[in-house]
């Protein structure tokens, strides 16, 4: 193992004090806890609060996205595993304004368990609370069972068009139902080339070849369906999206927003290429792209690989994504 840290024990506290160092003016620990940032205008009476809670090790997944118009709270746990219960619901409670706590959390056992918890303890002080659970990998279950799917780099978008509908003061409902209606429209695929390292295991999570990739493997290196020798960047983006429009309903005239997210050890260059490629399939199809999103936004660790996220629009979802939005790791204006 060959790290930049000073010890596996410390890796998740020093690296959120470096969070909270660099971004204080946006986000601080929750009574000095390093396992709940807020944000600094977390509880804005009459204004839905949002939380969300999952492992370390995925940034910018899922704190850093604590700030305006996206989530006001994130609980964390260790390296890909879930925080304590009692961590998001000291999260939740310091969110509540009087209009009720959306949850947005990915689709996996600890967090969902957890979650439920700690929402059943807030209610039984009259926290009115709901939850939107994100789904989006096509490969992690068939399309008829969608709702077992994992939760991966879609996830951004659920709390981009939630966060601009809390800021603008919908109500739970409302923003609940959008949160929900955007997870239904966002479909994601990923590959690994190379796996990565837990600091307090010290060995990596998984082999594969030199020669090879793996399709659809899970951020946490859950199996894929495919190992297959490695392709070109143009063949990549070709097998991807073969199997997205399979998933998506997609008709000349739509739009959508397209996601290319480096796993953590991806240059940029190469996500712009297949960005390229992905973008010659869609305007073969008739179908715009609105927004284009490039870059790393749902991490894990140093693995080598990238996702590619399809995200249908219609007007409101449209106008909830270019609704600014500043946190430490995405940061927009009206486009």
């Amino acid at each position: 193992m060959k790290k930049i840290i000073n010890t596996p024990e410390k890796y998740v506290e020093e690296a959120m004090e470096g969070i909270v160092a660099a971004y204080g003016d946006k986000v601080e620990f929750l009574n000095g806890d390093f396992r709940v940032i807020v944000s600094k205008n977390c509880r804005q009476v009459g204004k839905v609060g949002i939380v969300t809670a999952g492992g370390f090790g995925h940034l910018p997944v899922f704190l850093g996205y604590v700030g305006e118009g996206m989530v006001d709270a994130c609980a964390v746990g260790n390296v890909f595993a879930s925080p304590a219960y009692t961590k998001m619901e000291a999260a939740i409670r310091a969110v509540d304004g009087g209009a009720g706590v959306l949850c947005i959390y990915g689709n996996y056992g600890g967090d969902k368990m957890n979650f439920e918890q700690a929402i059943e303890d807030c209610e039984m002080d009259d926290i009115t609370c709901k939850s939107v659970v994100v789904c989006d990998d096509i490969v992690s279950s068939p399309k008829n069972e969608w709702r077992k799917r994992r939760g991966v780099a879609g996830i951004v978008y659920v709390y981009k068009c939630a966060g601009a509908a809390a800021q603008q003061m919908y109500s739970l409902e409302d923003v609940s139902h959008i949160a929900e209606k955007a997870m239904k429209n966002v479909h994601t695929i990923g590959i690994a080339l190379s796996p990565c390292i837990v600091p307090e295991v010290g060995e990596t999570t998984f082999q594969i070849a030199d020669d090879e990739m793996e399709i659809g493997m899970g951020i946490h290196g859950e199996k894929g369906i495919e190992i297959s020798k490695m392709m070109s960047a143009d063949e990549i983006s070709e097998v991807l999206m073969e199997k997205l429009l399979t998933d998506v309903e997609l008709q000349k005239g739509d739009e959508v927003s397209v996601m290319i997210n480096g796993l953590g050890a991806t240059p940029l260059e190469e996500q712009m290429i297949v960005f390229r490629r992905v973008a010659e399939i869609l305007k073969g199809k008739g179908v715009s792209i609105f927004m284009p999103h490039i870059g790393e936004f749902a991490t894990s660790m140093e693995m080598a690989g990238l996702s590619i996220t399809l995200f249908k629009l219609d007007q409101q979802l449209k106008e909830l994504l270019r609704f600014p939005a500043n946190t430490p790791f995405y940061t927009n204006v009206n486009k």
